[in-house]
């Protein structure tokens, strides 16, 4: 008995890598010109905005004499004196370090409040809608206000602190907290908080309205504490929020220029003179516009170097 072949459907195979691979890079290409085509109006924008006013700072930091007319710029020698002058001065370090310690007794603190104000609001509790945008108002209000009404809270004759502290006990006399070099850095690191842990408060709250309650209540069930809740469902939800925004405020902390300025100008004896302080009194004290402008550049470059450095982390977070 003779038996016929069966024939077979057979299902075509998909093309190669080497047949589509053209096609998918002229459509990749396609994508990607037309992507920076609609985008090229914002870049331009951008690039203007940023790249003009660093380059005139660079070439306004590497003038050399006294600058009068900066529509005349050309007419000061080009020279590194100005940066040489700024990084032999071992003024320098201590503005650093005067830097660093304001950046941290800011960021800390109001990273702190800002994480449990945010773990409470999270929470059900009457009045929890009238609440949240109180605690958010500081952020609203300008930091020239935010300075003026702490410096009359903190003024040594009639300041609420110095009541305060006399009514419970903790000091004897009046403490003049902004002329007295031993305090004044924490009184401007004071309001600098009051004014920074909304915007905590804001990302972390928003962070944490997206774990979902359902492992908080397993975590219950397994008879979890409420500090084991937070070290193993709290902290994990906010912990990559928590990075970019320490970041974010680190790096605008340590050029904070509002608080400080209005409150001590500096001092007493630059107790206060931070680096953001000291390129404005070169500027506009002394006249020193070169010097003022280099000391912009070293600034920048050190907020570039911080920034790089904990970038490192916010990727592995985010990553």
């Amino acid at each position: 008995m003779s038996t016929e072949p069966k024939s077979t459907s057979r299902v075509p195979a998909p093309p190669t890598t080497s047949e589509t691979s053209p096609a998918l890079r002229r459509a990749h290409r396609r994508r990607g010109a037309f992507a920076y085509l609609t985008l090229s109006p914002t870049l331009a924008v951008v690039g203007l905005l940023m790249a003009y006013p660093l380059y005139v700072a660079i070439d306004l930091s590497l003038r050399g004499g006294q600058i009068s007319d900066l529509l005349n710029l050309d007419q000061n020698p080009l020279t590194f004196d100005n940066y040489g002058e700024i990084l032999t001065d071992p003024g320098l370090v201590n503005d650093i370090v005067r830097s660093m310690v304001y950046t941290l007794g800011v960021v800390l603190p109001a990273f702190g409040i800002g994480l449990g104000l945010a773990v409470l609001l999270n929470k059900a509790f009457p009045g929890r809608r009238i609440i949240r945008p109180l605690v958010l108002l500081p952020w609203a209000v300008p930091g020239v206000v935010v300075s003026a009404a702490f410096s009359w809270m903190l003024d040594a004759s009639y300041g609420v602190v110095n009541y305060l502290l006399r009514t419970v006990g903790v000091i004897d006399g009046n403490v003049a907290w902004l002329v007295d070099s031993d305090t004044a850095m924490f009184a401007v690191i004071l309001p600098t908080i009051w004014k920074y842990y909304p915007f905590f408060v804001l990302i972390l709250l928003a962070q944490l309205q997206s774990v979902p309650g359902e492992l908080y209540e397993a975590a219950r069930m397994d008879g979890a504490s409420p500090l084991r809740q937070f070290a193993h469902v709290t902290w994990p939800a906010v912990r990559a929020a928590s990075s970019l925004a320490i970041v974010i405020t680190g790096i605008g902390v340590f050029r904070e220029f509002d608080f400080i300025f209005p409150l001590t100008g500096g001092g007493p004896n630059d107790a206060t003179q931070t680096l953001a302080i000291r390129i404005y009194n070169e500027a506009f004290q002394f006249f020193e516009m070169g010097i003022a402008a280099a000391l912009g550049i070293v600034t920048m470059a050190i907020c570039g170097a911080l920034l790089a450095a904990a970038g490192r982390s916010v990727r592995r977070e985010f990553g």
